[in-house]
């Protein structure tokens, strides 16, 4: 299982990332997002999604 960064973590690597649901699954309307090193994850479109880096 791909390690997932919660909205407004700042931890994450910077790379691009993929939307997954509470359980790393896929999510309606797929949503990716671009982070540089030291910023922040954006928000996710549902309560409970996370972000995962995408290989």
């Amino acid at each position: 299982m791909k390690e997932t960064y919660k909205p407004g973590s700042s931890s994450a690597p910077s790379g691009s990332y993929t939307e997954v649901g509470p359980r790393g699954g896929e999510v309606e309307g797929v949503r990716t997002a671009k982070v540089s090193e030291g910023s922040r994850m954006p928000p996710t479109s549902k309560k409970g999604n996370s972000w995962a880096k995408d290989e």
